[in-house]
């Protein structure tokens, strides 16, 4: 089972930071990759970042990349997201997810190809 805890999230002014965390509790599996998505009122739920355990490759969306900066400590199985220069439009609800070692297919951008996720935490940016 496992099990993640996203921490982090609030309300900030645009231009502001804010970092997330997410921590995973895994007892049966192994990591293989690590993502954040959000998702806005109305909206569909789009992929932000992502982080392969093995190596920390990075990946981003393009909306993201140069602003938001994910990383890892894999001793603590911890994920970590820092937004920087934040904007309106990045207000969502944040979610961590877990993609395990051995599953087969997995594209880093595609939810569906996750396997565990978090509850979420909820990110507004005032103007």
């Amino acid at each position: 089972q496992v099990q993640l805890v996203e921490s982090g999230g609030g309300l900030v002014q645009a231009g502001d930071s804010l970092s997330l965390s997410c921590a995973a509790s895994v007892r049966t599996i192994s990591i293989y990759a690590m993502g954040w998505f959000r998702q806005a009122p109305g909206k569909e739920r789009e992929f932000v970042a992502a982080i392969r355990w093995s190596g920390r490759n990075t990946y981003y969306a393009d909306s993201v990349k140069g602003r938001f900066t994910i990383s890892s400590d894999n001793a603590k199985n911890t994920m970590y997201l820092q937004m920087n220069s934040l904007k309106p439009e990045d207000t969502a609800v944040y979610y961590c997810a877990v993609a395990r070692a051995g599953r087969g297919y997995f594209t880093y951008t595609n939810s569906a190809t996750y396997d565990y996720w978090g509850q979420g935490t909820q990110v507004t940016i005032s103007l």
